[in-house]
């Protein structure tokens, strides 16, 4: 490997390394270390989505309804979604996110804005805009 592309994997490495930490770090403050990715993904799913029900989430994720069913009863028994009846069919149950489940949800996000915010914290206003403008020409 010539010195530059060294140089450039170590950079990138390390890059990967602080983006780690900070997503470590923002898994230990939702208290999602023990969620599975799958789980998270059901999670983000409900977020994006108003009145979901176990019947749409099933379809969302192409799993049968009493799967999605057992999945729902560990998430409200870890405090991540509450169950919530229809006013107008008695039958049918809408899926919400508590305040930690949207946490988790988001968690993605938010250790990406954590990883910005130590680029900038790191960097002066010239250096964040070259940076930018490096990034900007990866196609």
């Amino acid at each position: 490997m010539t010195c530059k592309k060294h140089e450039l994997y170590q950079a990138y490495l390390r890059l990967l390394e602080i983006g780690g930490s900070c997503s470590a770090s923002i898994a230990h403050e939702c208290q999602a270390e023990a969620m599975t990715p799958k789980q998270i993904y059901y999670l983000k799913i409900i977020d994006h989505n108003d009145a979901m029900t176990f019947s749409k989430l099933a379809s969302y994720t192409s799993n049968s309804k009493p799967t999605v069913t057992e999945m729902i009863n560990r998430f409200i028994a870890s405090g991540c979604v509450y169950k919530e009846k229809s006013a107008d069919d008695k039958r049918v149950c809408y899926i919400h996110l508590t305040p930690k489940g949207k946490r988790i949800a988001r968690a993605e996000e938010m250790t990406q804005l954590r990883l910005i915010e130590r680029i900038e914290s790191c960097l002066s206003d010239e250096e964040v805009n070259l940076l930018i403008a490096l990034l900007n020409k990866l196609d």
